[in-house]
C-alpha cells in the first residue's frame, strides 16, 4: 500500500511518554528545519483493520506519518507493552521509516541481547550471564567472584536504577525481586583515578556528541549524580560505538563504554531510546538540531 504525500513539510510523529525537555527541543528543531511535529503517546494507539492503514493514531486522521521518532515506549502489562510494540511494527509494515525501528528497540530494552549481540559481533563487552532461578545464579557468583565482582542489572531499566554490586553469593537478592531472572555482568574496576565511562550519541552511523561521565561511586548515570564534562572521542571510541549501534540495528543511539585497568575499551550498553539532556550540558550545539536535520535527510534518500 502506498503511502500519502503531505506535502513540502513532512509530518513526523514523535512517540512520547511525557511532555518534557527532550520534546521541547525537537519541536524547536523539526520546525526549524521545516517538518511538523506531532507528539503522541503510545499508550494511546491501537490497531482497527476497519480503517484505510489498519492504525489508530491521534492528530493523524487516516494519515500516514512521513516518518516516526521513539523517544519512549511506556511500560505495562505484558498485553500494554504488546500492542505499543505493535503498532511500531504496523507503521514499518506501512513503509514508515521508524527511528528506532521496533526490533532495535526491543534488542536494547533486554540488556541479555544487546550483551549476547555485542559479543556475536566481536565487539569487547564485560561477560554477562542471564539466568532463572537464584540456584543457576548462586554458580556462577560461587565461580566468577573468585576473579573479580560482579554487577546485578535490572534486565528492562535504565538510568543506572536498580543496579546492585555482588561481592558474595550472599549479595544476591531473593527470586521475588528480580522476577526470577537474574542479570549479571562482570564488575569493571575504574582505570586509574575515580570512577568515570564514556557516553557516545550515535545518528544516522556517525557520532555526533560526546562526554565522559565521572562520579564518586561506580554508578556513573548523571541522574545517579554522575558529572558530566567534554569528550572528543578517539577513532577507535568511535568505531567501537557505530559498530555497537549496528549490531543492536539502532540507527540512533546511546553507546555506553568503559575502560578497563588494561586501558581497553569495553561496550557496556546501548540505549535505543536515549536522552540527551546531560549531553547538551557538554556540547555547544543543539544535539536535536543534529537528529532532526539526519533523519529528515535520511527520508529524502
Amino acid at each position: 500500500m502506498s503511502r500519502p504525500v503531505n506535502g513540502s513539510s513532512p509530518l513526523i510523529v514523535v512517540f512520547i511518554d511525557d511532555q518534557d525537555w527532550h520534546l521541547r527541543m525537537l519541536r524547536a528543531a523539526f520546525s526549524a528545519a521545516g517538518a511538523t511535529l506531532l507528539p503522541v503517546r503510545l499508550s494511546d494507539c491501537g490497531l482497527d483493520t476497519t480503517q484505510p492503514y489498519g492504525l489508530l493514531i491521534p492528530g493523524l486522521d487516516g494519515r500516514l506519518p512521513d516518518g516516526v521518532l521513539v523517544r519512549a515506549v511506556a511500560g505495562g502489562s505484558f498485553e500494554s507493552v504488546t500492542i505499543r510494540l505493535g503498532v511500531l511494527h504496523a507503521l514499518h509494515a506501512m513503509g514508515v521509516p521508524v527511528w528506532n525501528s521496533v526490533g532495535a528497540i526491543e534488542r536494547c530494552v533486554d540488556k541479555s541481547m544487546t550483551s549476547f549481540l555485542l559479543q556475536h559481533s566481536g565487539l569487547p563487552t564485560p561477560p554477562s550471564w542471564t539466568v532463572p532461578g537464584r540456584d543457576a545464579a548462586l554458580a556462577i557468583a560461587h565461580r566468577e567472584l573468585v576473579q573479580e565482582r560482579l554487577v546485578l542489572k535490572p534486565l528492562f531499566g535504565s538510568q543506572g536504577k536498580g543496579l546492585t554490586m555482588i561481592a558474595r553469593a550472599e549479595d544476591l537478592p531473593p527470586p521475588e525481586e528480580v522476577n526470577d531472572v537474574y542479570y549479571l555482568q562482570r564488575f569493571i574496576p575504574a582505570h586509574g583515578r575515580g570512577y568515570e565511562d564514556y557516553r557516545l550519541f550515535v545518528c544516522d552511523g556517525e557520532v555526533i556528541a560526546a562526554m565522559i561521565r565521572r562520579a564518586d561511586d561506580w554508578i556513573t548515570n548523571i541522574r545517579q549524580g554522575a558529572i558530566p564534562s567534554a569528550l572528543t572521542p578517539d577513532a577507535d571510541m568511535c568505531d567501537l560505538a557505530r559498530r555497537a549501534a549496528q549490531a543492536v540495528g539502532a540507527t540512533y543511539a546511546g553507546v555506553d563504554l568503559i575502560r578497563d585497568p588494561d586501558g581497553q575499551y569495553l561496550v557496556l550498553e546501548v540505549n535505543s531510546m536515549p536522552g540527551w539532556r546531560g549531553l547538551q550540558q557538554v556540547v555547544s550545539y543543539p544535539i536535536a538540531e543534529q537528529l532532526a536535520s539526519r533523519m529528515l535527510a535520511s527520508l529524502r534518500r
